[in-house]
C-alpha cells in the first residue's frame, strides 16, 4: 500500500485494518519517522489485551502448540495476536521463519493475526520492540496476544517482562534435566507445559518439574500447574488455555495484574531512557575523546571505573 500520512496510518491502525497494522508494525520495527507518534497513540488505547508468553527450548513444539491455542482461543470468541520471535536471516537481516509456513492452518481467519519479528542478534532472542509492537496490537483490538520466543539465552526472563502469564514449554525428555535446569527459568513460570506427551516419559517429567516447584518457597496462593498437551493432536490445548484464564483471573483479584503491569512500565521506562541518555553522552563524547578513552583503557593506562567517571565529569 502507498505511504499514508502519519495521522491515518494510526486512525486506521487503531480501528484494526490489518494492511496498516501491518505497516504500523514496521514502523515500530525500524523505528520510522512517525513511530514516535504511533506509538503514543497506541499506549493511550491499550492494556486491555491479555498477554500470554511461550517459552522453552528449541524442538519443544511451540509452533504448534500456539497455533492450537489461537485455534482454541477463537473458538471462545477471542481476537487473537501472535507475535513470533524468529532467529534473524544473516542476509536479510529479517525472521528467519515464515509465518504462514508455520501456522498455515490460521491463514484467512480474520481475528488472527500473525507477525514474525527478528531478534536481530538482541543477546536475549526477544526483538527490542516486542513490547511496543503488543502495544500496537492491543490497540487494534486483539485480546489474547501469544509472544512466542526463541526460547534460548537470555529470552525467557525477558518474556516475563513482556507477557501478562509465561507458560514454559518442555517435553518429556527434560524431566530428567530438571535440576540442571537453570533457576530463572523456574522462577518465571506461571504455568509449566510438558508437550509432545505421547512420548515416553511425559509422566516422570511431569512429576520431576512439580517435585522441584515443590521444594520451593511460595509466595501467594498461585499453585503453578503442569499441564500436558500433545499440541499435533490438540490434546490438552483446551485444559491449557482453562489455567490461563485462571491465572488472569487470580491475577486480576489479587491486584497482581497491575503490580506485574506497572513493573513492565516501569522497566520500559528505564530502557528509554538509558537508551535516550547513552544516545546523549555518545553524541556528546566524540569520536575523538571516545578512541582516547578505548585507547587508554587497552593500555592499561586506566581502568573501566576512571575512564567511566572521568568521562562523565567531562559530559557535566
Amino acid at each position: 500500500m502507498p505511504d499514508l500520512p502519519t495521522s491515518e496510518l494510526i486512525a486506521r491502525t487503531l480501528a484494526g485494518e490489518r494492511v496498516p497494522l501491518a505497516r504500523a508494525i514496521s514502523w515500530v520495527e525500524n523505528e520510522s519517522e512517525g513511530s514516535v507518534e504511533l506509538l503514543d497513540a497506541c499506549f493511550g488505547a491499550s492494556g486491555r489485551a491479555f498477554r500470554i508468553g511461550i517459552t522453552g527450548p528449541p524442538g519443544a513444539g511451540k509452533s504448534t502448540l500456539v497455533t492450537k491455542l489461537a485455534t482454541e482461543y477463537r473458538h471462545r470468541g477471542e481476537t487473537v495476536a501472535i507475535v513470533a520471535v524468529d532467529p534473524t536471516s544473516p542476509f536479510s537481516g529479517g525472521a528467519l521463519l515464515g509465518d504462514r509456513v508455520r501456522m498455515v492452518e490460521l491463514a484467512g481467519d480474520p481475528g488472527v493475526f500473525i507477525r514474525s519479528m527478528a531478534t536481530r542478534g538482541s543477546m536475549g532472542g526477544l526483538a527490542v520492540h516486542t513490547a511496543q509492537v503488543c502495544d500496537v496490537l492491543d490497540a487494534a483490538g486483539y485480546s489474547r496476544i501469544l509472544i512466542e520466543t526463541v526460547g534460548v539465552g537470555q529470552s525467557e526472563l525477558e518474556v516475563a517482562q513482556t507477557a501478562d502469564t509465561t507458560a514454559v514449554v518442555l517435553v518429556p525428555e527434560s524431566g530428567d534435566a530438571v535440576q540442571a535446569m537453570k533457576a530463572g527459568l523456574m522462577e518465571i513460570a506461571d504455568v509449566f507445559v510438558i508437550n509432545k506427551a505421547d512420548r515416553e516419559g511425559a509422566d516422570r517429567a511431569a512429576f520431576a518439574i512439580q517435585s522441584a516447584l515443590d521444594l520451593r518457597a511460595h509466595s501467594g496462593t498461585w499453585t503453578i500447574p503442569v499441564q500436558l498437551t500433545i499440541a499435533s493432536k490438540a490434546d490438552g490445548v483446551r485444559e491449557l488455555v482453562e489455567r490461563f484464564e485462571e491465572h488472569l483471573a487470580y491475577l486480576r483479584e489479587t491486584g497482581d495484574l497491575e503490580r506485574r503491569r506497572r513493573r513492565r512500565l516501569e522497566q520500559r521506562l528505564r530502557d528509554l531512557i538509558e537508551d535516550q541518555l547513552w544516545r546523549q553522552f555518545r553524541a556528546h563524547a566524540g569520536d575523538g575523546i571516545w578512541n582516547d578513552a578505548l585507547a587508554a583503557l587497552a593500555q592499561r593506562s586506566a581502568t573501566p571505573h576512571q575512564i567511566a567517571t572521568r568521562l562523565l565529569s567531562a559530559r557535566d
